[in-house]
């Protein structure tokens, strides 16, 4: 039984270890702030959350309608590959 309990704790750590390394920009990412300010070039008016996950920039902004956007952009040139409205 304590072989299956450490072996359960063993796995979950390394799940979780592999999960927070993924979320990590890598080093020909282009900088957040640089996304940025092609986010704004794309019609954002203001970003409130931009973080690293599976491969890409994700997040939440504001666009020049006054509407809220989900989106994801490109890792290496910030162009937006997805978006949507938040509803």
């Amino acid at each position: 039984m304590k072989s299956k309990l450490l072996a359960s704790l063993f796995a979950c750590s390394v799940l979780a270890s592999t999960a927070a390394l993924a979320d990590q920009p890598g080093a020909d990412w282009m900088p957040m702030n640089d996304v940025k300010s092609k986010l704004m070039e794309q019609g954002y008016t203001s970003i409130s959350k931009i973080e690293a996950d599976d491969g890409q920039w994700e997040g939440e902004g504001m666009k020049k309608d006054g509407m809220k956007y989900d989106f994801h952009a490109d890792a290496k040139t910030g162009k937006i590959t997805k978006e949507k409205m938040d509803m």
